[in-house]
Order: structure tokens, then sequence, then C-alpha cells
């Protein structure tokens, strides 16, 4: 996995999991427009994130992310189901995974599934939060990135 290796100048490959056209877009575009240097790949539903995972189909050729950002709400395979494949499977467990909530209840309910992810960002609402966004999975790539050299 990168995160071990990989320096703050390095490219971040980054896993977008999000069911919405729409947001799908605001995100790519605001993640192109950081400083944060970034690779964006977007599937729509938990079917399409698990053949990406797993390297399956039209994703082949696909290397793993650095980062997932999930969207718990998704049709067919679930966020649930998906987070929970993730912790089960031992060469995707080191992928840090920021579930991408609209509350605090949001949440709650994933922690109700006996899940837990490395993080959660409150999804953005309004096009000017989008920028927010990006700071806040910035500074959880850095903590990563920083984390294995301070032990």
């Amino acid at each position: 996995m990168a995160t071990g290796n990989v320096g703050t100048e390095d490219v971040i490959d980054i896993l977008l999991i999000e069911p919405n056209p729409g947001d799908t877009r605001l995100f790519t575009e605001t993640f192109r427009d950081a400083k944060l240097l970034n690779v964006v790949h977007a599937v729509p539903d938990g079917d399409a994130a698990l053949d990406f995972l797993h390297q399956r189909g039209e994703y082949a050729d696909e290397s793993p992310p650095d980062i997932i950002l999930l969207e718990p709400q998704l049709s067919g395979t679930s966020g649930m189901d998906v987070l929970a494949e993730l912790n089960d499977e031992p060469v995707l467990a080191d992928i840090p995974v920021a579930v991408l909530t609209s509350s605090r209840m949001g949440e709650e309910i994933v922690r109700s599934h006996g899940l837990e992810a490395d993080c959660y960002i409150r999804k953005p609402v309004e096009p000017t939060d989008f920028v927010e966004f990006v700071h806040e999975i910035e500074e959880f790539w850095f903590a990563i990135v920083r984390e294995p050299s301070e032990t």
C-alpha cells in the first residue's frame, strides 16, 4: 500500500464512491483545482467500487487507491457492505477510508452496523463548501503520511 512510503509531494490516488453525478463533478473539479496532487477515480455504486478495488472487469488495470472517499448510501452493494469488505480483506484493510456523511446521524448509522472508518467528513452541501472539504481531505491525508515516520 502506498500510505507507508508516499511523500507529501507524490500524487494521491483517490477513489470516490459517489452516486450523485453532480456531486461527483463538484468533487473532481474541486480536487483538480486544489494544490494537492491527486488523481480522482469516481465510481457510482458499491458494485463498481468493489470491482475497482479487486481490479476486476473494466478496472483490471487500475492500482489500489491511496485513500477512499465513501458515500454510505449507494444503490446495489451498500456503502456499509463496501466498508465491511474493506475491513475483512487484509489486502484492502490498510487503505484509509473517509466516510462522507451528511450529518452526525450518518456517522452514528455507520457505527451502528459495527463498522469503523478512519474518519468521517461532513459532505458539502453548497458548491462553495467543496473547497473546505478538500482541505479536510488534505489534512486527513497529511496526517496519514506523517503517521509512520512519527513512530
